[in-house]
């Protein structure tokens, strides 16, 4: 049995399931050489045009020259400028789309000149590494120029090894020839190509498929193939039947190799690459020659086109200056179709710029393409199933599309669809069923965007959630080792701090509990002296009684007298002795709440008993005739007692004072009233004869209590100098 590549040489090829054989009308455009059209005033360049995201490397006044890159990147595929001129706006511009929704573009007002970079420094391709020619391709800005311009570099870049490459050549689309006459005018060229392809990929067969409507294409080949030594041996040429779709990527590789590429990959997980032959032209070209892709091969066709053929466009001219170049029968009839007739998209703006995936330009005539026939309802035929190329169910993907049941549509395989267009050319109804297909893949990938944009959005939240909790970590961290380092770093000194303030801290308690034991000792000592008075006051009273008593039996007003000086006597002790609790309360403890309430009760009782010994003596001398010299003796001897204190010192006291005062007045008061009521004429006499011997015992009297007074003062002297 042969092996696959055996076949491969012998020319075996499998069929094709499915498709087409629509009118081909290619000889309008075939017949005569490329040639080049007249350069536009101004073009138009997106960006990106392919790839990732870029950064513009120009700005708006900025002068560019042909070749020229505008963007720059790491992993994006560039754009170049297309010939010399002035970048003069960067906005957004209608788009080479079938929806023509604008996109961001570099406006250049060409200058005329054309004028090319710099000649770089020419290399034999041979001496370059293998990623110094891919790094060659992407600045160069190479990508599929069949028409899906995908990027080339990463498609010579497989993960797997590669054992079959096929140069497509095939151009199985209607009216579309560029391919055709690239292949018969640089037959060479395109050989170049693929000898730098090969040495990238190292295949063990390649096979250069052309499709056998094009004899002079295959014929060129054939010979260009021959001569070349270091192809002659690995590849071959290979006449492939016309049938639409045959040049579709998966398609091709079908018929050449009876294999199908599984559903969501791609051809190099079979060990199979696929390239075009006008991308082998402009890998050589910017190999040999540091040419970037500024231009291609663009088949002008239909019977509206004055000059159909196929022209050297440069990458962005406006395909308003390509229709007035090359010229309208019927300038009123504005239909072009951009792409072939099965898979191209008509042109909504034609202010939208040639691609680098752009290879034909269509201006039908009325007659030549019939118009948009209304939509009618399905039959359920099942035309579309039998000529589909990848063996789908057109007719359960309507339904689903129709519906918007996109997730439906995407459980038959809609995205294997390749929009050939061959279930929409043979449907009875004139459906357009691409269309119902092409608006549900937008729709799939709208919402998968969404989805993984809704996934990066999570991830963003969750890494922000991750850093502010690592961040919260890192501070309590951060805090625990700086309390650890604050405790660690703490000195002797800081220690021996704490421990002085502690130690100042039990003297402080120390000193108040020693300051409370003396106030309790003061309040012991003037509860003691309170007590003191007033025993004294309670003697000096039962004395005074006493005296009354044997005073009233005797009838002797001598003993009357002295009553009455032992009552003012009473009365001066109890005040000294009030004045001296509260001077002795208010220099131990003035604070001392306890020590207050005891001398006001001290206070209390000694007025008490003043007052009760007061009126045993005014009952006891009710009678008695006092003498009016007496009495003031007896006063003055009080004032003379109260003026001091127990610590010797005269009392300046306004209370005390107004005191004296008042029981002065009462004492001459009261002398009045009892010399009044008790004189008789003959008792003047006897009494005048013995005032003068109680002058003299009221004298003493006082005497002896200065001396006591002072005594007193002596002593609280001593104990205040004992204290200090």
């Amino acid at each position: 049995m042969l092996t696959l590549l055996e076949q491969i040489d012998k020319g075996t090829l499998w069929p094709l399931t499915g498709g087409i054989h629509p009118p081909q009308s290619k000889q309008l455009s075939n017949r005569a050489a490329i040639n080049n059209l007249p350069l536009a005033k101004q073009f138009v360049i997106p960006v990106p045009t392919v790839g990732e995201n870029c950064t513009l490397s120009v700005s708006i006044g900025d002068k560019v020259t042909k070749g020229q890159a505008l963007t720059k990147g790491e992993r994006h595929l560039p754009c170049h400028a297309p010939t010399s001129g002035i970048v003069t706006a960067i906005r957004t511009m209608p788009s080479n789309h079938a929806s023509a929704l604008p996109v961001l573009s570099v406006i250049i007002d060409a200058d005329g000149n054309d004028a090319c970079s710099d000649d770089k420094t020419q290399t034999l391709s041979n001496e370059y590494s293998h990623q110094e020619l891919l790094d060659i391709i992407r600045h160069s800005g190479i990508a599929g120029m069949g028409g899906a311009a995908f990027p080339t570099h990463i498609k010579l870049a497989p993960s797997s090894d590669i054992e079959l490459l096929i140069i497509n050549g095939v151009e199985c689309e209607p009216y579309i020839t560029s391919d055709d006459r690239l292949m018969r005018e640089k037959a060479e060229s395109i050989l170049r190509g693929i000898e730098i392809i090969r040495k990238l990929i190292d295949p063990t067969r390649i096979v250069i498929a052309i499709e056998d409507n094009k004899p002079e294409a295959i014929s060129i080949m054939q010979s260009a193939l021959a001569s070349n030594t270091l192809l002659s041996q690995i590849a071959r040429v290979t006449q492939v039947p016309t049938q639409y779709p045959s040049g579709g990527e998966k398609q091709l590789i079908q018929i050449l190799t009876g294999q199908e590429v599984p559903s969501g990959s791609i051809p190099a997980t079979l060990g199979i690459v696929v390239q075009n032959v006008g991308t082998a032209f402009a890998i050589a070209e910017a190999v040999d020659e540091s040419k970037p892709l500024t231009q291609r091969v663009v088949t002008l066709t239909g019977d509206n086109f004055k000059n159909p053929g196929n022209y050297w466009i440069p990458i962005g001219t406006p395909i308003e200056h390509i229709i007035e170049a090359c010229g309208l029968h019927d300038p009123s009839h504005q239909q072009f179709i951009v792409g072939g007739p099965m898979m191209g998209h008509a042109l909504r703006d034609s202010r939208a710029p040639i691609l680098k995936g752009t290879n034909c330009i269509i201006a039908p005539s009325r007659q030549e393409f019939n118009g948009q026939a209304e939509e009618k309802s399905c039959i359920r035929c099942g035309e579309c199933a039998t000529v589909c190329p990848a063996s789908l169910l057109p007719q359960q993907l309507f339904w689903h599309a129709k519906a918007e049941e996109y997730d439906k549509a995407a459980s038959y395989n809609l995205k294997d669809c390749i929009e050939c267009g061959c279930c929409s050319y043979v449907c009875p109804s004139d459906i357009p069923l691409v269309e119902y297909y092409r608006i549900a893949k937008s729709a799939i990938k709208t919402e998968e965007q969404n989805k993984l944009a809704a996934e990066e959005a999570k991830k963003r939240f969750d890494a922000r959630l991750e850093r502010l909790e690592k961040e919260k970590q890192a501070r309590e961290e951060r805090s625990r080792q700086a309390a650890e380092r604050r405790k660690s770093s703490m000195s002797s000194a800081n220690k021996d701090a704490v421990a002085a303030a502690l130690a100042r801290v039990q003297a402080k308690k120390a000193a108040e509990t020693q300051s409370d034991s003396a106030s309790d000792t003061d309040d012991k000592q003037s509860k003691v002296a309170a007590a003191i008075a007033r025993a004294k006051a309670k003697k000096a009273a039962q004395t005074e009684n006493n005296q009354s008593t044997t005073e009233d039996a005797s009838g002797d007003k001598k003993s009357q007298v002295a009553a009455a000086i032992a009552r003012a006597k009473a009365k001066k002790v109890a005040k000294a002795t009030e004045t001296q609790v509260e001077a002795t309360l208010d220099d131990v403890h003035s604070d001392d709440k306890k020590a207050q309430i005891a001398a006001a009760i001290a206070r209390a009782k000694a007025k008490k008993a003043a007052k009760s010994s007061e009126a045993q003596v005014d009952v006891t001398s009710d009678d008695a005739p006092v003498d009016d010299k007496k009495a003031k003796k007896a006063a003055k001897a009080s004032d003379a007692q109260i003026e001091v204190t127990s610590d010797g010192t005269p009392v300046n006291d306004k209370k005390a004072q107004i005191a004296a005062a008042v029981a002065k007045a009462k004492a001459k008061k009261l002398a009045k009233q009892k010399s009044s009521e008790t004189l008789k004429d003959n008792e003047k006499v006897e009494i005048a004869s013995n005032s003068e011997v109680d002058d003299k015992k009221a004298r003493v009297a006082a005497a002896v209590a200065k001396a006591k007074a002072k005594k007193l003062a002596r002593q609280a002297a001593e104990i205040k100098e004992g204290q200090e």
